[in-house]
Formats: structure tokens, C-alpha cells, sequence
């Protein structure tokens, strides 16, 4: 059974119904006309960032826990194939892409988890099949463009990274937005950084600790799922594997910022995103709100999909 604590958090964040009972979108519907000239008028220089990681095997995250989440693997299927009888004119060369969905940079589609049968906006579990998410699935979010705040926490606490398995409090969201100077709007795109990515060693030479970047891991506690309710955001992204905190607080509660999100707030969850060159950018000139284009692929019927979430500042 969950905890009391887990039961009255969600009966606060439960949007079920908010925007209708057909409503699959959930808390992207905050995002309107204001928070998109809002994300627009926070482009000062016009500096571009990819916060997606690489798509190879070398580059991949994956340590093997899930199975079948498998880290991405690219091969070739066509190497100077003449596409004409004359075999100097024109050849062809293609490859293939296999991963597990949610295997680098991703969103959760909101049909990812669902608990007591149910998804967000009450949908039965049952709506997902073999052939996929019939509801919620991650094709039902269209473009995700919006303004983005990064909320680096680690550096707003006086630290390089988040100790192992530190739970990330709205205290030190707001510790980070005062860092930020700025207020987070509804609509907005909330990016969290830990710096758990050091594990990965993206700027040196050494090699990545694929265990330690895994778990334990600082994220998000329970007590956040009501800041960030409260806040009308319409999305998180965090650069970490598990985005909450892994383990969890609670042992009889295992998740439960993921069915907080998901299944009550109709909210997506994006793992992996590549936050630290874009952190020491804003920490040089003390401007953490940005445009970011975040969508992901028209995966039709998918959990979630990989992205490349590109911010202009």
C-alpha cells in the first residue's frame, strides 16, 4: 500500500478532468499564446544549445537494469550501392537505428506508467496494448516549443553536483529560482539540474561510471509533485537516468514522483538531458530562462521518444 503522505499529495496534483475528460495532453495545455512570446522574448544573443546526448553505443547510458532498454546501436545497410546502371554516377548509403525508446535523451510519454488500473485523466490501463498507447500516447503531443527555465540546483546549493541519492526539496527549487532571478510562468518548460552527468565525463577523457550514474541518484522528492502543480508547469526534463530520487524515500511508495507526474498530473518526464554546457552559459551572464523546441518524434502509439531538445537564448 502507498503511503499516507503519497495519498494526499495526489489527491492536491490530480488534474483529471481539468481540461475535459477526452482531455491526453494534461499540462501541456498550459502552455498558450503568452508562454510562447514569452519563451520568444527570451532570446537575447541567439546562443543555441542541444541538450540531447549522442546516439551511439560508446555514447549510450544504458548499464543493462532495464531490460530491453537497450543503448543505441547504429548500422549500415547500404555502403555505395549504385542506384543507376552507371555504377560512377550516383550510389546510395543508409543505415539503421535500433534502441530501446527511452534509452538516451527521452520524454515519458504520459501513457508510460499507470497504477490501480488507471491512467492520467482515468483511462484504463488496458488502453495500452501490445500495439501500444491507444490513449496518452506520446504522438498526442504535437510541437512542445515554450519558454524554459533551468533550475540548477546543484550550483544554487554551492556545489558542482548533487551528492548520490540527495533528495531534491521545493526549498532548493526555490533556492535555484532565486539564483534564476526569475519566476517560473505558466506554460514554462522546467529544466533541473543535478549534475549527475559528471559521472559520464562528457568533458574528459575518462571513462564514464555507467553504475554511479545510475544509483543512486539525486532527483526529485515527493514534496516537489505540489511545486511543480502549483507552478502550472507544463513539463520537466533533468539530467539524470531516473529524474526523482533513486532509491526512494519511501520503501512502500516505489516511484511515486513518476505516478505523480504521469498518472495524476498528466505531466511529461524527460530523463537525460545534457544541462552542464548550458548552465555554466548561464551562470556567465545570469540568464536562465530560454525558447527551447522540444518535441518529440510522431512516435504513433509510443511510451515516449528520444529528443534533441535544441534552447536559443
Amino acid at each position: 500500500m502507498p503511503s499516507s503522505r503519497f495519498e494526499e499529495i495526489a489527491d492536491q496534483v490530480r488534474n483529471w478532468g481539468r481540461w475535459g475528460e477526452e482531455d491526453e495532453r494534461g499540462t501541456l495545455n498550459f502552455i498558450d499564446d503568452a508562454a510562447l512570446r514569452r519563451g520568444l522574448a527570451s532570446i537575447i544573443s541567439g546562443e543555441s544549445f542541444q541538450l540531447g546526448l549522442g546516439l551511439s553505443e560508446a555514447e549510450g547510458v544504458q548499464a543493462g537494469f532495464i531490460e530491453g532498454r537497450d543503448n543505441p546501436r547504429r548500422e549500415m545497410i547500404n555502403v555505395n550501392v549504385p542506384l543507376s546502371p552507371d555504377p560512377d554516377w550516383i550510389c546510395s548509403n543508409e543505415d539503421s537505428l535500433t534502441m530501446g525508446i527511452q534509452a538516451s535523451t527521452h520524454w515519458d510519454a504520459i501513457a508510460h506508467v499507470s497504477y490501480r488500473g488507471k491512467l492520467y485523466n482515468g483511462f484504463p490501463a488496458s488502453s495500452v496494448t501490445e500495439a501500444g498507447a491507444t490513449r496518452c500516447g506520446i504522438d498526442k503531443v504535437g510541437s512542445l516549443v515554450t519558454r524554459a527555465v533551468l533550475l540548477d540546483v546543484a550550483r544554487a546549493l554551492g556545489l558542482d553536483f548533487l551528492e548520490p541519492g540527495y533528495a531534491i526539496s521545493p526549498s532548493d527549487l526555490d533556492a535555484a529560482l532565486a539564483l534564476a532571478q526569475c519566476h517560473v510562468e505558466p506554460g514554462d518548460l522546467v529544466l533541473v539540474r543535478s549534475g549527475q552527468m559528471h559521472y559520464l565525463h562528457l568533458d574528459d577523457e575518462q571513462p564514464k561510471d555507467l553504475v554511479a550514474y545510475t544509483w543512486p541518484t539525486p532527483g526529485l522528492s515527493i514534496e516537489t509533485a505540489k511545486w511543480f502543480h502549483d507552478h502550472h508547469v507544463a513539463a520537466v526534463g533533468i539530467d539524470s537516468l531516473v529524474l526523482e530520487v533513486f532509491p526512494g524515500e519511501r520503501e512502500e511508495d516505489y516511484l511515486p514522483v513518476h505516478l505523480l507526474h504521469l498518472a495524476e498530473m498528466g505531466m511529461l518526464q524527460g530523463q537525460n538531458f545534457l544541462l552542464d554546457p548550458l548552465a555554466r552559459a548561464c551562470s556567465a551572464d545570469g540568464r536562465y530562462s530560454m525558447f527551447i523546441d522540444a518535441t518529440p518524434l510522431k512516435l504513433t502509439g509510443g511510451l515516449g521518444s528520444p529528443v534533441n531538445p535544441v534552447v536559443l537564448r
